[in-house]
């Protein structure tokens, strides 16, 4: 049925007695979507339909599922809704812009207003290509399939030139030893390793500070040492030294982590590198405007 049979289609049923929540249900609509459709006369539904009677969009076949994303979760961003559209079809080609816009023109439609993100500003400079990775740690609260919270931890790293990026999650908090096996996979993600790495003061790194020198933790100095690692740790003053990483962590947990089901470690794992081949990594960097790439 077209739109205009669906408008007459509720008030026919809405006469013969049927209650909206069955109408819903009959029609295979959601209740947001008749009441919408409720708010309007015949006349006003006579110019809305005429006022969408265009060429179709690109997006047009995917509309009730982006609408229905954006009345779930009010906050989403286009940019997670380009990849979750990425995710579900790896066929579909569609430019940022064109997310942008096609959901912009949903939000006003419905009048679903979009939760503003303040974005970091990365203050340092670049460091040449291969010279330094940026690493970090982060953890979220995401639901799994039955409704229930599930606490994950996740640690995160990125070149600084290039802005290619790695993670890898567990449903507990890290180790050092996770830390350190971590630190191997990346170097293999990225097929070499930069000449420095920087760290905040982590206590699976860091065990104290003494007269201004970091003292690492045994086992990871051991590492240091096996590896031949050129470490900069970041005074708690002087945050602006590692915000790469910062945004990659809020990258993480707003474009892929946020609104998502959790089903079990493996499957997240394996859903979160395929989200770095496709959205972390695969799309040109809003600050370099190149894409990104290993340059190790």
């Amino acid at each position: 049925m077209d739109k205009w049979e669906v408008y007459m289609k509720i008030y026919q049923l809405l006469k013969q007695g049927f209650s909206k929540v069955a109408v819903a249900k009959k029609l295979n609509i959601s209740r947001t979507t008749l009441y919408h459709y409720l708010q309007r006369s015949p006349e006003e539904m006579t110019r809305w339909l005429a006022s969408t009677k265009q060429r179709q969009r690109k997006l047009d076949p995917y509309r009730d599922m982006i609408l229905q994303w954006i009345q779930k979760h009010p906050d989403i961003s286009a940019s997670q809704i380009q990849d979750w559209l990425e995710e579900r079809d790896p066929n579909l080609s569609v430019g940022e812009s064109t997310v942008r816009q096609y959901v912009r023109h949903l939000r006003e439609e419905w009048k679903i207003p979009k939760e503003l993100c303040h974005r970091h500003y990365e203050a340092v400079p670049d460091p040449p290509m291969g010279e330094q990775a940026q690493v970090d740690f982060g953890q979220i609260r995401v639901k799994d399939q039955r409704g229930k919270e599930v606490q994950l931890y996740f640690i995160a790293f990125v070149l600084s030139h290039s802005r290619y990026k790695y993670k890898e999650w567990l449903n507990r908090p890290f180790t050092t030893r996770d830390v350190i096996e971590a630190h191997e996979r990346a170097f293999q993600w990225f097929g070499g390793m930069p000449r420095e790495l920087v760290y905040d003061q982590d206590n699976l790194i860091v065990v104290s500070e003494n007269a201004g020198d970091l003292i690492l933790t045994a086992e990871f100095e051991a590492y240091r040492r096996q590896r031949n690692l050129t470490l900069h740790v970041c005074r708690k003053a002087d945050p602006e030294s590692k915000g790469k990483i910062e945004n990659v962590v809020g990258f993480i947990k707003h474009n892929f982590a946020k609104h998502r089901t959790f089903l079990h470690l493996d499957l997240w794992n394996e859903q979160g590198w395929e989200w770095l081949n496709r959205a972390g990594n695969g799309r040109i960097h809003n600050t370099t405007k190149k894409e990104t790439g290993r340059c190790v």
